[in-house]
């Protein structure tokens, strides 16, 4: 199961970090505080934060699909959300022969939701007979608790799992799909449905006799599909075009889309390369009298289309009138959420940068650290887990573009020139099992570049803003660097939090409002 934890743990690298202490000053421009060279000083300057709205829709195919997900989450804050999962099957080999009346027995799906491997109930029958043969054996299981995001006690802890043929061709491998496009299958007709309880099991079953491996299969929720369909869609075409080819193939069997019946409980993940499906079959060999078991394999992981489905419905929801923020003086709440959801837009005001400014120009005020710091609501994120992993990009809108994208986008000017600096980190987040919680962004470089640029070489910082999503980078193949800006897990991460925004009537840095999201600038004067 471990595998199935990779894409997860692949993304926390050096550029993020947890702490549950006060913050220290960045390592750049440390050296004015050394041997009382300089006096330092922290003071909270206004930003102006506001919610962005992505249409509840963001690119979901294999290429960014590090986990799948499927369930149903139903809030107060972000209303709802059902996510499913369309995958392709393949022939591991083509044109197969299946042998002479060959009979499907079962055909069993394998999903393996990412579990708590710490948390384990063994569960032993010594007095186990295995049925094919009635053969006289031990069977021991072990079952782990899965790792659930939502309300795991709802619907007595189940979903209810199924299975649909998809009927509407899922395109190839490299094609872009996006997770509000909802592919056509057969609603009225599931090949499979079977209760999933919030736990996963292993199973091994060893002979009494000589105590010989029987069976075994890794931690995992397994459910029967429709021994019919296999039958006529793959054992009953054996010779024909159809599985002829690849081609042919992912035209006549299109796929399957797995859902939950529920439209609220929590959601549950898995890896996509870790999916099994197992058809379990007996036929005649050649020369032979009786039939045989025989079980056959397909290829559902890697090299398949996969796509992750999620549809939300925002109605009475406080984040529904969020979706699109005031990118003028703000918003009072910050609603965030992966998976299409909102994301958070920074900017700095121009008042912000005229005090820095003339600090910098007139008390030979340096920047040292600058941190955009932000808090959790209080009252409204109090209930649900709060996020470790969000990104921070850096925008510019370019105006005089008549055509084409106006919006480049780039690591902060942090990442792209000290993320090499000891000690360095683009985000820090604090007290996470607190209320509040809250989140350091290091905008150090970003703000020096604005505030002490020499004259002649001012930044226009107008239409440039920060970008915050849930999620965090990930790695390069090498695991030394981030494979780029646009390679997150925001596509299937679960995470989602409000936070507390700008109020522009509060006056700079009111004690009765100290979780306003501010602009912490440390500074030295020499």
């Amino acid at each position: 199961m471990k595998k199935a934890f990779t894409i997860l743990s692949m993304v926390i690298f050096g550029g993020m970090l947890v702490y549950n202490c006060e913050p220290e000053p960045d390592s750049l421009g440390e050296q004015l505080f050394l041997d009382g060279a300089a006096e330092g000083n922290e003071v909270a300057y206004d930003v102006i934060a506001y919610n962005m709205s992505n249409n509840d829709s963001i690119r979901s195919d294999a290429s960014k699909l590090g986990m799948a997900t499927i369930g149903a989450f139903n809030e107060s804050q972000f209303g709802k959300q059902k996510a499913a999962y369309y995958t392709q099957l393949r022939l591991p080999a083509y044109d197969p022969d299946f042998g002479a009346e060959a009979i499907v027995d079962s055909v069993v799906l394998v999903i393996k939701p990412t579990y708590a491997s710490d948390s384990v109930t063994t569960v032993t029958d010594e007095n186990y007979v295995y049925p094919d043969g009635a053969v006289p054996a031990k069977q021991v299981m072990n079952r782990y608790p899965a790792v659930k995001y939502g309300k795991t006690k709802a619907n007595g802890g189940k979903l209810t799992v199924k299975v649909h043929e998809v009927k509407e061709f899922l395109d190839g491998y490299n094609d872009i799909a996006y997770s509000n496009k909802i592919y056509e299958f057969d609603q009225l007709n599931p090949i499979g449905s079977k209760d999933f309880d919030g736990f996963v099991r292993s199973i091994a079953i060893t002979k009494d006799s000589d105590n010989a491996s029987l069976f075994s299969s890794e931690a995992g929720f397994r459910m029967l599909l429709s021994n019919n369909l296999f039958q006529s869609k793959i054992i009953d075409k054996k010779g024909q075009p159809e599985l002829k080819d690849v081609a042919s193939f992912i035209r006549h069997f299109r796929g399957l889309r797995i859902s939950v019946e529920q439209q609220d409980g929590y959601l549950v993940q898995f890896s996509p390369s870790t999916v099994e499906l197992l058809m379990y079959y007996k036929s005649l060999d050649t020369g032979a009298t009786a039939k045989t078991q025989k079980k056959y394999t397909f290829s559902i992981g890697n090299g398949n289309v996969h796509i992750g489905n999620y549809i939300y419905d925002r109605a009475g929801s406080a984040s529904q009138t969020a979706l699109t923020g005031n990118k003028d003086t703000g918003d009072l709440q910050l609603f965030a959420q992966a998976m299409g959801g909102n994301s958070i837009g920074i900017r700095f005001p121009k008042a912000t940068i005229d005090k820095l400014k003339m600090l910098y120009q007139n008390e030979k005020a340096a920047i040292v650290s600058a941190k955009i710091r932000m808090y959790t609501d209080q009252t409204a994120w109090n209930k649900y887990p709060k996020p470790s992993l969000m990104t921070i990009v850096q925008r510019d809108l370019d105006l005089t573009k008549t055509a084409g994208n106006q919006v480049t986008t780039n690591f902060t000017e942090d990442l792209l020139k000290l993320s090499s600096t000891p000690n360095f980190a683009y985000m820090r987040a604090y007290a996470l099992d607190k209320n509040p919680a809250y989140y350091d962004f290091t905008v150090t470089q970003s703000l020096k570049n604005i505030v002490e640029a020499k004259p002649g070489e001012e930044i226009d910082y107008s239409n440039k803003y920060f970008k915050i999503d849930m999620g965090n980078f990930l790695q390069s193949s090498t695991g030394n660097t981030f494979a780029g800006y646009q390679f997150t897990s925001r596509a299937f991460s679960t995470d989602r939090a409000v936070f507390v925004g700008t109020d522009s009537t509060n006056p700079d840095n009111d004690p009765s409002k100290p979780y306003e999201i501010k602009l912490r600038v440390t500074y030295g004067k020499k």
